[in-house]
C-alpha cells in the first residue's frame, strides 16, 4: 500500500512480538479521557486509526461504543484479529479509510498519527467523522527523567533515518486544521513493568526502522541494549524493572 511508510511497511511486518511484549499498555486515567472528554458511550461509533497489533482497543471497547479498527500492515491486522476476537477491522490507510462519510463519531489514533500527520490524512479523517464528532490523538512518551532512558534514545537515534517521530514536532505542523477545533492537551504519567528483556530491549526491537535493519544490525543494537542494563545499576540483575511514560492525549473536534 504505497501511503505507508516505508519503516512501517517493512519494521512492522517483522517486528510484531516485540511490539506486542515491548510496548506499553496505557494508563486507567485514558478511560475517564475516552468517556468524558471525547464523549464515548454505547451507541456511539469510533474509529481506531492506525490500529497496530489494537493495543489500544480494550480501551475503546471498555467505554460501550461500537469500535472499528483500520490498520494498514497486514502483519499488524493479523496480530490484531487474534487478539480480539469478534472485532470489526479492516485493512486501509489514513489517507484511504474504507468508511462511508460521517459514519463515525470519534476517531482516536493511538501511538499512530505522526505516521500520516497530512492535510490529506486529516481531509479523510474529518470526511468519515459526524459533525461535532472528536479527534483523539494519544501517545506513550518515554520519560528521560532517569540518565539511563536518556542513554537509551541515543541508541535510537543512531538508527532514525527519516522515520516519523512523536519527539520532533513534525506532526503538529497541521494544525490548526480546517474544520477542527484547537487542540486541547492532557498527559498521565504510566510506567510499564516487567523483565528487562521484554520492557527495554523488546521496546527498542519494536521501532520501526530498528526493526527494518539487516538482522545483524539489529543484533548489535539489542546488544548495545543489553550492555547498557548490564552496566546501569538500576536495571542490572532486576527481574524486573519498570520503564517510565508520560500518556500524551490530544483532542479537537469536527466544525462542519
Amino acid at each position: 500500500m504505497p501511503d505507508i511508510h516505508h519503516s512501517a511497511a517493512e519494521g512492522y511486518s517483522v517486528a510484531v512480538a516485540h511490539y506486542q511484549t515491548g510496548r506499553p499498555h496505557y494508563p486507567p486515567q485514558v478511560a475517564g479521557w475516552l468517556t468524558g472528554d471525547l464523549a464515548l458511550r454505547k451507541g456511539k461509533t469510533a474509529l481506531d486509526l492506525g490500529s497496530g497489533t489494537g493495543k489500544f482497543l480494550p480501551h475503546l471497547r471498555s467505554t460501550g461504543a461500537t469500535v472499528v479498527a483500520v490498520e494498514p500492515v497486514a502483519a499488524m491486522l493479523r496480530q490484531l484479529l487474534d487478539g480480539n476476537p469478534g472485532i470489526e477491522a479492516r485493512q486501509g490507510t489514513a489517507e484511504h479509510i474504507p468508511l462511508a462519510d460521517a459514519s463515525v463519531d470519534v476517531v482516536v489514533c493511538a501511538q499512530s498519527f505522526h505516521w500520516f500527520a497530512s492535510a490529506e490524512a486529516l481531509n479523510e479523517i474529518r470526511r468519515v467523522l459526524k459533525v461535532g464528532g472528536a479527534l483523539g490523538l494519544v501517545w506513550n512518551i518515554r520519560d528521560e527523567s532517569p540518565a539511563w532512558v536518556a542513554d537509551l534514545r541515543r541508541i535510537f537515534d543512531a538508527y532514525q533515518s527519516d522515520a516519523p517521530r512523536f519527539h520532533t514536532q513534525q506532526w503538529r505542523k497541521v494544525f490548526p486544521a480546517a474544520g477542527f477545533t484547537a487542540l486541547s492537551e492532557t498527559r498521565f504519567l504510566h510506567g510499564h513493568t516487567g523483565a528487562p528483556e521484554h520492557v527495554i530491549v523488546d521496546r527498542v526491537l519494536s521501532t520501526s526502522f530498528i526493526a527494518a535493519l539487516p538482522a545483524a544490525e539489529r543484533n548489535l543494537v539489542a546488544a548495545q541494549v543489553r550492555q547498557l542494563i548490564a552496566s546501569t545499576p538500576d536495571l542490572a540483575g532486576k527481574r524486573e524493572v519498570t520503564m517510565p511514560y508520560v500518556t500524551a492525549a490530544y483532542r479537537c473536534q469536527k466544525l462542519n
